[in-house]
């Protein structure tokens, strides 16, 4: 499935935004001011970034709510959204800046990160309730990883997530298997 390319940046950024507190390894990689500045500048936001700890604190708030959308349905993800785009009263608008083509904003130039963050993941959401296209936010098929992804590729067949490496180690699995496989029918 094809996606403008803000809608698929931004429901990528709120698939690594989800991820910073799904680690195989335990570790929170959204706990210090730094971390949040890889973010921003990661995912190219513009506008307000304050640099302190009470920003720190509402966008590791705001990824509680953007995580929320894997786990409910198209239905229920479209209030969601709704209930996003309403409390930031959101107006959408054309910008284009930097290096990238016109593309939407929905928040005003001054709005804090934490609301940016979620009306844009919002606003990228939609686009998949109005392409009925909710099945591709997605928790990683591995066993024990619970990170989420996106699948935006064309025949929809994405199961594992990029932050933990599970798509690599099922497919040494699966090798392992047939090798063993074959040197046990070999015997």
């Amino acid at each position: 499935m094809v996606f403008a390319h803000d809608t698929e940046a931004n429901l990528r950024a709120a698939a690594d935004l989800v991820n910073t507190a799904r680690r195989r390894d335990g570790r929170d990689a959204l706990t210090t001011v730094p971390d949040l500045d890889g973010f921003f500048t990661a995912w190219g936001y513009t506008g307000r970034h304050d640099r302190d700890a009470a920003e720190l604190a509402q966008v590791r708030a705001a990824r509680d709510r953007v995580s929320a959308l894997w786990d409910v349905d198209r239905d229920t993800g479209a209030q969601v959204v709704n209930a996003i785009l309403r409390e930031a009263d959101a107006v959408p608008f054309l910008v284009r800046h930097d290096h990238m083509d016109w593309h939407l904003h929905a928040t005003v130039a001054d709005a804090q990160l934490a609301t940016v963050v979620l009306v844009e993941t919002a606003m990228a959401a939609a686009d998949l309730v109005r392409s009925d296209a909710w099945d591709r936010l997605r928790t990683c098929a591995a066993d024990d990883c619970a990170a989420v992804l996106v699948d935006l590729s064309r025949n929809g067949s994405r199961r594992f997530c990029d932050v933990n490496g599970c798509g690599n180690r099922a497919h040494v699995a699966a090798y392992r298997a047939r090798r063993a496989r074959a040197t046990a029918g070999s015997a």
